[in-house]
Order: structure tokens, then C-alpha cells, then sequence
């Protein structure tokens, strides 16, 4: 991937590059949070909590709002009073019914298995929560059958109208009801303070920062000519690493592998053998005959900062053992290591940290490789053809 990094310390030729506001739209994910919990504030969500806790919590979200479902799950945890689970397209199971809520999430709010799964939660006469533009399809299920729709807020750019980029408006709303119901601790002034974070990053990773004093576009020129292979060390981080590739993947046009410890160190390892492992380069080698460098792995470690919060049993020792020994073995294959720690905090907040840098390393790396961030031809084919 050729990589124009000259661009990426010029704040107007990006500002040029990306039309749409895809790093506007990064920068206002603090903005996102508030507006969010505005939004939620006023859509009446007593008429769905004030029955109780629902006997079990079912998540209808894909393509860009799928880490919705992720990240309630992730948050809810296996100390959750209900089971949580994530369905991304009909049918509903068939023990749903009026005692359970579904939560449907989709920015459009025609995306067909976030709609079909609330239409079939309304017939079954579930509680009902659904996230999307006011006025969608998505909408009108939910007020039509008495459930509670939490509109997203208006979108101060095109890219922020894109679910991938307006992420933080789709999860809040989820976040906080969740909360209401006890199933997660993230309460309004954990968001405040997730939306405090955001802002620090976002003031961190600005265009006009250099790239030698700013993560997000050193990641970047990390990432360039390489295939990445994004690992987290944990529950956190493991929802991150998704993200993560998703973002490359639909951002920046480059597929990546991505993986959680510790059920996924041998995959992770196994590839350091392979086609796209480093080994040692002939320094007289000619480019003109002996052909392009081939392109390495790179390993991108998520990290987070208190595993032993989320896991009092002490299971986190062991996967703490085996990120070493990862990061080890990556070192004495020639694979180089690219480390994104989270700070201490709430899981929110460490997922905030390790959410923000990937993101605006997938954006500076799309711009500075003549990529509209925003719209891919492919998929916009892929799009007709399925119609």
C-alpha cells in the first residue's frame, strides 16, 4: 500500500482528503456519548424498565453496529443476573416471549435483521428497545407496538451518519438502560467520564498533531505494507481487536486477522511460520530483479490495563503468562510488535482508549493512501447486487 506520509503532517491536504468528515466524525465521540444520553433521557424508557428486569436480554445488531451487542455482552459478563446474547438475523429463538427484552440496533433502521427480529419481538409481545435515525422503519415498529425507540441524534457530517463512525451513539442508549436494569455498572457518570476520555483522545489524535508526537498516525505508518494481526490479552481487548479489524477492513481496505487470549494464541503464533513471517533480508538484494519485499505480518497487541477487575478468580494470571509468551515468540520470529495499552478505568473507558487510536489509525491510514474513509465501490456493489 503506497502511503503518502507527507500527508498525514499536512492538517488542510486532509481536511481535502476526506469531504465526507470521517475524522470530525472521530472527534465527536465524546459529543456522541452526551447527545446519546440526551436522547435517552427523553425517550420514556420507564415504559420498558419500570416492569422490572426482563428474564433475559437478546441483541439484534450487524455490520457496523454489531460491536453493540458485543460490548453489552462483554459488559454484562458472566456475573450478569440474565443472560445476554447477540442474534443477528430471524428467527428468534423460540423460548422468547413477553418476559424478555430485545434490544434492536441499526442506523438506517432498515437493515433487515435488526428489523425482522423487532417485528418478530413485537408479535410475540416482548419488550421492546430499538436504536435508529427517527422516522426509519426501525422507528416505527417500536412506536407503533409500544415499545421505546431512542432516536439517534442529527449527524454534523456525512461520515457520522455511517454506523461504523457513529458508534458511540448506537451504544449509549443500549449501555444505559442496561444499566437501569442492573446488568451492567456503567452508569451516567461512567458515560460522562467514557465522553471525558473520548475528548482527551480525540484532542490527542487531531489532524494538526506531527505524526511523531501522535499515536493514531504513527500507528498508521505502522500498519503500511503489512498484514496486521490484531490480539487482544482479554475481554476488553478482544471486543477491541473486532473493532479493530472491521475498521481496517471497511476503513482502510485492509484485511487483518484478529484474535482474544487466551483461546486464540495458536492461531496467532501458527502464522508467524507462514508466507507473511519476517526473515532476514539480503541487503545486496536488487528490487528490479529479485522482485518487491514481501509483505510482513505485524503484530498489533491490544492491552488492557486491569484484567484483575474483570476476573477476581485469578484466571487473568494465566492469560497474562500467555501475552508474554506471545509477545516473545512474535520477537524471536523477526514478527515486530505494535503495543496499544488501555489506562486504568472502567471496561468502558479501557475500551474507549483502545477503540479511539484504532480508529483514527484506520482513517489517517485510508487518507494517506487515497481512500475515501467512508465509501467503498465494492461494497456499494455488493449492495446493488443483493437488492
Amino acid at each position: 500500500m503506497a502511503l503518502d506520509e507527507q500527508l498525514l503532517d499536512d492538517p488542510d491536504g486532509l481536511a481535502s482528503c476526506d469531504p465526507s468528515g470521517s475524522l470530525r466524525a472521530l472527534a465527536c465521540a465524546g459529543a456522541q456519548v452526551r447527545a446519546a444520553l440526551t436522547a435517552t433521557s427523553e425517550a420514556e424508557v420507564s415504559r420498558i424498565t419500570e416492569e422490572g428486569r426482563p428474564r433475559a436480554v437478546i441483541v439484534a445488531s450487524l455490520g457496523g453496529s454489531s460491536v453493540v451487542g458485543d460490548v453489552l455482552t462483554m459488559l454484562a459478563g458472566s456475573g450478569s443476573p440474565v443472560p445476554v446474547s447477540v442474534r443477528r438475523g430471524l428467527p428468534l429463538p423460540g423460548w422468547v416471549g413477553p418476559m424478555d427484552l430485545v434490544v434492536a440496533v441499526s442506523m438506517s433502521g432498515r437493515a433487515p435483521g435488526p428489523l425482522g427480529l423487532a417485528a418478530e419481538a413485537a408479535r410475540r409481545g416482548c419488550r421492546l428497545l430499538t436504536v435508529s435515525r427517527a422516522g426509519s422503519p426501525l422507528a416505527e415498529v417500536a412506536i407503533r407496538t409500544g415499545g421505546v425507540h431512542v432516536p439517534v441524534p442529527e449527524a454534523p457530517t456525512p461520515a457520522a451518519r455511517a454506523s461504523r463512525l457513529a458508534m458511540w451513539s448506537l451504544l449509549t442508549p443500549v449501555v444505559a438502560v442496561a444499566n437501569v436494569f442492573g446488568l451492567t455498572d456503567s452508569s451516567p457518570q461512567v458515560l460522562a467520564r467514557v465522553a471525558e476520555r473520548l475528548d482527551e483522545h480525540a484532542t490527542t489524535y487531531r489532524p494538526d498533531s506531527e505524526a511523531f508526537v501522535n499515536p493514531a498516525k504513527a500507528l498508521a505508518l505502522e500498519l503500511a505494507d503489512v498484514v496486521p494481526v490484531v490480539l487482544g490479552d482479554g475481554d476488553v481487548t478482544g471486543v477491541a481487536a473486532s473493532r479493530a479489524v472491521s475498521m481496517l477492513a471497511r476503513t482502510a481496505r485492509m484485511p487483518a486477522m484478529r484474535g482474544a487470549l487466551p483461546d486464540d494464541a495458536g492461531d496467532v503464533v501458527a502464522t508467524f511460520g507462514g508466507p507473511f513471517a519476517s526473515r532476514p533480508q539480503d541487503v545486496f538484494a536488487d528490487p528490479f530483479e529479485d522482485g518487491p519485499a514481501t509483505t510482513r505480518l505485524r503484530l498489533i497487541f491490544l492491552r488492557d490495563a486491569e484484567p484483575s477487575v474483570d476476573r477476581p478468580d485469578g484466571s487473568w494470571l494465566e492469560t497474562a503468562r500467555t501475552a508474554d509468551a506471545v509477545r516473545l515468540t512474535a520477537q524471536e520470529a523477526g514478527v515486530r510488535v505494535s503495543e496499544v495499552p488501555a489506562r486504568p478505568g472502567h471496561p468502558l473507558e479501557r475500551f474507549a482508549d483502545l477503540v479511539s487510536l484504532t480508529d483514527f489509525a484506520a482513517v489517517y491510514l485510508a487518507l494517506a493512501s487515497g481512500l475515501d474513509p467512508l465509501t467503498s465501490p465494492h461494497v456499494a456493489d455488493l449492495r446493488d447486487r443483493t437488492r
